[in-house]
């Protein structure tokens, strides 16, 4: 099985845009007074801001017809004593990467991570996995992007895992804390989504209803492949390796069958090799949802993205909503308040990026 599966291929192209640079950090609290100093805080250290006149200059040499990306994120604590999710916002991930392929004119990168066992897994792959990526990250004349693109990530994936887990056997006691990942990277208009665990990303593509060109209907396409010991494939690995199934759980304990981390379960099969996948942007997408597993416990992929539909329908009525970041900054927040309501106790992170040609 090919890890490296293709989504629909675009019918239609797109319009000029530019970049966007925001960086919010992992959230530990609800608090927003704290989660903005946290966020100002990553911005220092993470990656210097894009001067002016740089910006100008990526502005020129970028190729017409990108999607501006703009992400915005909701971080809920639920019933949790801790939050251990975090995640990452790059929609100007250039200026990270010290050199990039001929081809590829800007480079954005979001993810979510959800921590188990503990926050530290978690708070270490949002720290460093973009980093390592960026090292590793293609560069100069290339012929085949893709492949180079998938052999980037499932590397820095499998270096981010053993960065962390040779850190957490040398703490006494050690540390057992393991995270699912699911990190979105966009090349120009192409998207790669790289995934462990049961974490998810979905995009909303409007598709002609009926033929009618007027008329649009979302349609729900799902950008990761959940990885859990029930799923036959990932069952079959886990009991080659000597490990076990029970109640839906290796060893009838831990609920994923891939992440960073969980070194105690490296040994049963449970392994950091994400799954890939790749789609190219066109002008009938709207937005990419990235969330944890709190989210997809009480909303359903498509109702998730039609929840966030009819927000952007009713903030465009709303003359408090001044204009289109309100209101997908609304909808992500109310996205993740809405999970709570419905009764999810685990933490809840939602990142919603917006696409606009």
């Amino acid at each position: 099985m090919d890890l490296f599966d293709d989504l629909p291929e675009p019918t239609q192209a797109g319009a000029v845009s530019a970049g966007v640079t925001v960086l919010p950090s992992s959230a530990k609290e609800n608090d927003k007074e704290e989660e903005k100093s946290v966020k100002r805080k990553r911005e220092d250290e993470e990656c210097p801001a894009v001067l002016e006149e740089e910006e100008e200059e990526n502005q020129k040499v970028c190729r017409e017809g990108l999607p501006v990306l703009r992400g915005y994120v909701a971080a809920r604590r639920g019933e949790r004593d801790e939050m251990q999710d975090a995640h990452v916002l790059l929609p100007n991930m250039s200026t990270c990467v010290s050199a990039r392929p001929s081809q590829v004119s800007r480079v954005s990168y979001f993810a979510v991570f959800d921590g188990h066992g503990g926050s530290r897994a978690s708070r270490f792959a949002a720290e460093h996995l973009h980093h390592t990526l960026a090292k590793k990250f293609p560069r100069g004349e290339t012929d085949n992007l893709d492949k180079l693109v998938k052999k980037c990530l499932v590397d820095t994936f499998r270096q981010t895992d053993e960065d962390f887990l040779k850190k957490a056997s040398s703490q006494k006691p050690a540390w057992k804390d393991g995270s699912t990942v699911t990190c979105m990277l966009v090349l120009d208009d192409v998207v790669y989504v790289a995934n462990l665990g049961d974490s998810r990303a979905v995009l909303c593509r409007m598709e002609a209803e009926g033929g009618a060109a007027g008329e649009r209907r979302p349609t729900t396409l799902a950008l990761s492949n959940e990885h859990n010991p029930t799923i036959y494939e990932e069952r079959m690995r886990i009991q080659r390796a000597g490990g076990t199934v029970r109640d839906g759980r290796v060893l009838g304990v831990l609920e994923v069958s891939r992440s960073i981390g969980d070194g105690q379960y490296k040994r049963c099969g449970v392994i950091s090799t994400p799954d890939l996948r790749r789609c190219q942007l066109t002008c009938n997408d709207r937005f990419i949802i990235l969330a944890c597993d709190g989210l997809f416990k009480v909303f359903s992929a498509d109702d998730a993205v039609k929840f966030v539909l009819d927000i952007l329908q009713e903030g465009g009525a709303d003359q408090r909503l001044t204009d289109q970041e309100e209101q997908f900054e609304a909808a992500c927040q109310q996205l993740a308040t809405e999970a709570v309501r419905r009764g999810c106790a685990d933490n809840v992170t939602v990142i919603l990026v917006s696409v606009d040609f």
